[in-house]
């Protein structure tokens, strides 16, 4: 960190600097890596520094655009400009400071895509407070643990959910928001609205408001868990408002645009593309706030609301191409997928619909934005892209710690890259582990082609061994996927007297079809023709009811299904072979 202190205006001016060039290059990604270079920051508040700054030169741009149930077509819109969001966060800041809140104090926001979420994440970092975005889909023992591990001073809930709580959060502050639903006042809770026309942070702080430096505690995410407890990320002032940089080349963000990213709150890429990202571009963030997921509705905001970027996970965009994307002309120019790696197929049937490639990213809860494929390059089919602007990156050998173009995706750790976490907090030994070599080791395995280009493998818990061959899951998903009859598919290793382990496959049908043999021996014959013999799907097994296991994030828990398939063994009753379909 530099030892010389940095003004107010010059902190706006550094990461101006930083971010122009990135703007500059935005289809060159080659200089942009070479030249871009993260503003070395002392003291640093991205809401008063960057936001307010925007708020004074674009007051009228829409900042926010809120899309909910409701109205003629079934839809109805809030809107924000730049100017109105900065005030209210004013107002929310000075409300908090008079209740009592301070720097360093954690703040749990159990919010769903309501105004009040984006005016209070403003606010706490004005504050200096920690934010601890969850989900509102939290069970009253996760909300346990994440006020407990979290320790968290505060919580923020809609009104209907705070009977969640019980009393776990009864030595917190607790701040409820009315969302006009008839659910009223919660009893214990202090009512949202009585920061409606509030005094100001500076007006009720005076010289005693908070000077935040860049390298102080910002955000504490918990991780999805798809494989173990969830962990606690923690990162600063500079690690996501800055380190959002990369993430907003990557999307290809412009000022002036409308970005729509569909994200439950909650979970970090919904501070990556619904927060961070387009505001530091100067553009409009674009939410949906619907009860339930509806791909009709995810259309026509597409087609209807100005939409020049877009993103979503894998999941989303197969509920897309089940229906008809030639119906439909949205005048989006970049089209992208995060989460988990998108399959080709998809990829391809929206291409044909649209004329649009969907391009791939690769980042963390721990991280920011890290490999993509970014604007204006050449896309390879499979292909997550290249390493973006910040990050170098290696892939290191599990085994031996040598570096090659197989291995495990670890961020080179000097100099150190701002957009990675500080650590996992109170877990000093788990954050030792994730730091280990001087890199940062994220659990994910790839290759690297001679152009510079990875290809995601697979988590390194999920790649196993079949008669010696390392097999990746989502290889053979991706192929699975690629029949009609497959909406999702998840590939674990089935114990196997001979050959230790072979690839099985728990597959969600789509629409139409039926759990027959006739449908397992279509699908065993399709992966038969498009696979290596070694890869091969031995067994399958179709999943009903509410499909394959997930997180709450919506990521699939293979750790789930493999466990269960480890203890049960072969032969289970619904299982099909593929030698007794195809001999």
């Amino acid at each position: 960190m530099n030892e010389t202190s940095v003004t107010t205006s010059e902190s706006t001016r550094a990461f101006r600097t930083a971010r122009d060039l990135l703007l500059a290059h935005r289809e060159d990604l080659d200089t942009a890596c070479s030249e871009f270079s993260p503003p070395v920051l002392d003291t640093f508040n991205w809401a008063a520094d960057w936001f307010d700054a925007l708020a004074t030169e674009q007051p009228t741009v829409t900042a926010l655009h809120l899309v909910t149930a409701g109205g003629p077509e079934g839809l109805t819109d809030t809107k924000l400009t730049y100017a109105e969001l900065s005030e209210r966060s004013h107002q929310v800041a000075g409300w908090l400071w008079e209740q009592g809140v301070r720097s360093g104090d954690r703040v749990l926001l159990v919010l769903g895509n309501v105004v009040a979420l984006w005016e209070l994440m403003l606010a706490c970092i004005r504050l200096g407070a920690v934010l601890i975005p969850a989900t509102t889909l939290l069970s009253r023992a996760d909300l346990a643990d994440r006020v407990e591990r979290g320790q968290a001073r505060v919580v923020v809930a809609a009104t209907v959910d705070t009977p969640t709580f019980g009393t776990v959060a009864d030595e917190c502050l607790k701040v409820a928001v009315d969302l006009s639903d008839g659910h009223g006042e919660a009893e214990g809770w202090l009512p949202y609205a009585l920061t409606y026309e509030h005094a100001t942070l500076a007006e009720v702080a005076g010289e005693s408001a908070p000077v935040t430096r860049a390298d102080d505690p910002l955000l504490l995410y918990f991780t999805s868990g798809t494989t173990a407890q969830p962990k606690l990320v923690a990162h600063t002032h500079a690690s996501y408002p800055v380190g959002h940089l990369s993430t907003m080349y990557w999307i290809g963000l412009q000022p002036g645009d409308v970005h729509l990213n569909i994200s439950s709150s909650g979970w970090a890429k919904h501070a990556w593309s619904c927060f961070f990202a387009p505001f530091n571009a100067g553009a409009t963030a674009l939410v949906l706030g619907l009860p339930r997921f509806d791909a009709q509705s995810l259309l026509t905001v597409l087609a209807t609301r100005g939409v020049t970027t877009f993103c979503a996970p894998p999941t989303v965009w197969r509920m897309l191409v089940q229906q008809d994307l030639t119906a439909w002309n949205p005048p989006v120019r970049e089209l992208l997928a995060a989460g988990e790696p998108l399959n080709a197929e998809v990829i391809e049937q929206v291409r044909a619909a649209w004329g649009s490639t969907v391009r791939d990213g690769f980042g963390q809860t721990e991280t920011t934005a890290q490999v993509g494929n970014a604007p204006g390059q050449p896309v390879k089919a499979g292909s997550m892209g290249r390493p973006l602007p910040g990050y170098s990156i290696v892939l290191v050998d599990p085994v031996t710690g040598e570096i090659g173009d197989d291995g495990e995706i670890c961020v080179e750790m000097s100099p150190r890259p701002v957009g990675v976490m500080t650590g996992y907090a109170g877990d000093t030994d788990l954050s030792s582990e994730a730091m280990r070599g001087g890199v940062y080791h994220t659990g994910d395995v790839a290759s690297r082609d001679r152009d510079g280009y990875l290809t995601y493998v697979g988590r390194s818990d999920d790649v196993f061994k079949a008669s010696d061959y390392r097999i990746s899951p989502f290889e053979l998903e991706s192929v699975l996927v690629e029949h009609p009859a497959v909406a999702e598919a998840a590939v674990v290793p089935s114990p196997d007297p001979v050959r230790a382990a072979v690839p099985k496959a728990f597959v969600t049908l789509a629409s139409g079809h039926e759990p027959t043999r006739e449908t397992a021996l279509d699908i065993m014959r399709h992966t038969r023709e498009n696979l290596a013999a070694y890869k091969r799907v031995r067994l399958l097994e179709f999943v009903g009811g509410d499909g394959l296991p997930k997180t709450i994030s919506g990521k699939i828990r293979r750790v789930e299904l493999r466990d269960a398939q480890a203890q049960r063994g072969p032969g289970g009753a619904g299982e099909w072979a593929d030698e007794d379909l195809l001999g």
